[in-house]
């Protein structure tokens, strides 16, 4: 590559990502339907090699997709609303005994004479807010009814998002195939043999991560709400949630379940063994089987960039920024690890290499 053609590149992804930067605001509803049909792909294909149409295999895979979608939402919502609830109502309950226990408890243990907290405050706050609010529905319907232009944002994007997700899935082969035609010959092997390691990590990390957090969301919120926990399925949302990085669903779910059970009126030590239990086998399932059979050792991020990604994009980009930073990490990875290869096998790493 000559130094002209270097710089061209440069200018080139200097001017991708100025793009992406001025145009966040509107190309989430782009990106989500780019990864439904992303993950819609293989199954279309699948049914296309079994005789059907594209359009047709197209329609059922768009159907099922956002059949699941909806399923979810509608059982969810009430669901998180009713624990969103339940948390909002043990809020003054859970300040009194950090008052009344926790704070005299700590006090003696660390010598630190009396110490006093004014909850009342937050009492107030916490009841005044939650009651104005009325719920989770009518926090985003003020939300977005509050601006005509969030209002009109928020109508386009759900009516773009299955719009597009509809014609990238019909039209996924047709790009690829344009795509490789623009490759040039000379690069076409090396930028193939890129492409398809760059799609097998993106797969493991996009179906195979995402197939994880859900089983461990299931099995987390599951265990918990029979350990006897009353915002159980929150704790195992956010567990499953946080877990793309290795360990943290686990350290940031038995850290809230423990201080949720602590608080919890009329608990009994054996819940805290329960919630112990309940965190240990999911990180075994997570390690030994969940992990290596939907994901495997292909995407190799260390959890430091892993999260470190996440922060970047968001504070670049926005939620378009944290919707592309692991994908975009993933495959900067295969393209670090192609540049270690040629450079130990280069004569500026050793002069012998020829």
């Amino acid at each position: 590559m000559t130094d002209s053609q270097k710089w061209l590149w440069i200018a080139g992804l200097s001017l991708t990502g100025w793009l992406i930067y001025l145009l966040a605001p509107v190309l989430s509803p782009f990106m989500i339907a780019a990864l439904f049909a992303y993950l819609g792909d293989p199954l279309a294909d699948r049914l296309e090699e079994r005789g059907l149409s594209r359009t047709l295999s197209v329609t059922l895979v768009f159907t099922l997709i956002f059949l699941i979608i909806i399923i979810a939402l509608l059982l969810l919502v009430p669901m998180i609303e009713e624990q969103l609830r339940v948390l909002f109502a043990k809020i003054p309950a859970y300040l009194d005994r950090i008052q009344k226990e926790f704070i005299p408890w700590l006090s003696a243990k660390l010598g630190l004479g009396d110490i006093s907290l004014d909850t009342g405050d937050i009492k107030q706050w916490v009841s005044a807010y939650w009651k104005q609010a009325g719920g989770v529905a009518k926090v985003i319907l003020a939300s977005i009814s509050s601006s005509g232009i969030a209002m009109v944002g928020w109508l386009s994007s759900l009516v773009l998002i299955p719009v597009v997700t509809f014609y990238l899935l019909r039209d996924w082969d047709i790009l690829i195939e344009r795509i490789h035609a623009m490759i040039p010959r000379r690069i076409e092997a090396k930028a193939v043999s890129l492409a398809k390691e760059s799609d097998d990590v993106l797969g493991a990390f996009i179906r195979g991560q995402l197939l994880v957090m859900l089983v461990l969301a299931i099995i987390y919120s599951i265990g918990l709400k029979l350990a006897g926990l009353e915002i159980a399925l929150l704790i195992g949302l956010l567990a499953g949630l946080v877990s793309f990085v290795p360990y943290l669903g686990f350290i940031v779910g038995i850290s809230a379940a423990t201080i949720a059970v602590l608080l919890q009126p009329g608990y009994e030590g054996l819940q805290l063994v329960y919630v112990v239990i309940v965190f240990g086998v999911g990180q075994l399932l997570e390690s030994v089987v969940l992990t290596p059979a939907l994901v495997g050792d292909k995407i190799g991020l260390h959890p430091v960039a892993v999260i470190f990604a996440v922060m970047a994009g968001g504070q670049l980009f926005g939620f378009i920024g944290i919707l592309l930073a692991l994908p975009v990490a993933a495959v900067l990875l295969v393209f670090l690890r192609h540049l270690h290869s040629d450079y130990i096998t280069s004569t500026a790493y050793d002069p012998a290499n020829k």
